[in-house]
């Protein structure tokens, strides 16, 4: 049985990764990328993070703090990237 408790400490990577997974969508819609190819590695990536996060997360509870903290950061980066790719900078 799956305690949530276990993943309340990622819960902001959820949101936010997410939230990045739909940027990437769109940014690879706004560069003319075939819908089903992006649709097709868009549900893999879901899918491998599943996965990892399923089966990673007994292993790197006790790193939480520093996963998250690094996951932040690498979504402000890349949402940065693609906002200013999308403005054309």
């Amino acid at each position: 049985m799956v305690n949530l408790k276990d993943y309340a400490p990622f819960a902001g990577l959820l949101i936010f990764g997410n939230i990045e997974n739909l940027i990437l969508a769109s940014q690879g819609a706004v560069a003319h990328v075939d819908p089903f190819i992006l649709s097709a590695l868009s549900i893999i990536a879901v899918i491998i993070w599943l996965l990892i996060g399923t089966y990673g997360t007994k292993m790197a509870i006790k790193y939480a703090d520093y996963i998250e903290i690094f996951g932040g950061v690498a979504i402000i980066i890349l949402g940065v990237q693609a906002m200013l790719e999308a403005m054309g900078l």
